[in-house]
């Protein structure tokens, strides 16, 4: 078995078709969140994404389309495009959407947004990763929310490490150890690379790929400025920040 999980699609119709092209038919799909927000084809990608994915859990972008749940800490262009979006959300999406959940645990690996408990929290630094490794048991954490491909180990000696993987790369999991895995992000990369980013899994051979490639970036900055999105969001894909 294999899992393709992603995250933080926000919206981005080419670069989640690329995603998609790359993985077999029988590879289990998981959304980790954030499917719309920031771009301009929400209901798009989650058409797409109603149709394959197996797995799923709700973002706080995602969140705040349904509700304004958190809106009031967004900054202004990502206000601009949660207000746009709850006026283009059709009622399919809405309701997938809003049968979502936090978090889906699995026996070797939970899957969140942010992080397990405070769901929306950012894992950026290794006091936060060890936050998150002591709110669950789960030896592997699927998380996305930050937009930077990464990873963080929970040492024998209980020391944490991290590791960016802003290239691309493969890691295979030592049985001794725990992972905090962040697949980086479909639709909107901020870690200086504009290539996206999504993970393969695979637990037979206890090895998570994550996976870069080229999209036409310049048809979705046409669509985010046809939209009358604020401008910033499409120059940001071009800078992966």
């Amino acid at each position: 078995m294999r899992y393709a999980i992603l995250s933080d699609v926000h919206a981005n119709l080419e670069s989640l078709e690329r995603a998609l092209e790359q993985l077999a038919p029988d590879d289990v799909v998981v959304s980790l969140g954030d499917v719309v927000g920031y771009g301009p084809n929400p209901n798009e990608c989650l058409a797409l994404l109603r149709a394959r994915v197996q797995h799923a859990v709700l973002g706080n972008h995602d969140l705040a389309a349904l509700e304004n749940f958190g809106v009031e800490y967004f900054n202004d262009a990502a206000s601009a495009a949660i207000r746009w979006t709850q006026t283009v959300l059709d009622d399919p999406s809405r309701a997938w959407l809003n049968a979502l959940g936090y978090e889906l645990r699995f026996p070797e690996f939970l899957l969140v947004h942010g992080a397990p408990v405070r769901y929306f929290d950012y894992i950026l630094d290794k006091r936060r990763a060890a936050e998150a490794f002591a709110a669950t048991n789960a030896s592997i954490i699927f998380v996305g929310h930050t937009h930077v491909a990464q990873h963080w180990t929970l040492e024998r000696s209980g020391s944490v490490g991290h590791r960016h993987v802003q290239r691309g790369g493969e890691l295979v999991l030592d049985p001794g150890k725990r992972y905090i895995v962040d697949v980086g992000s479909v639709g909107q990369p901020r870690d200086a690379n504009p290539n996206p980013c999504f993970v393969f899994y695979e637990p037979e051979l206890r090895r998570v790929q994550w996976v870069r490639y080229a999209y036409p970036i310049a048809q979705v900055q046409r669509k985010i400025r046809e939209a009358k999105l604020p401008v910033y969001l499409a120059e940001r894909l071009s800078a992966g920040r």
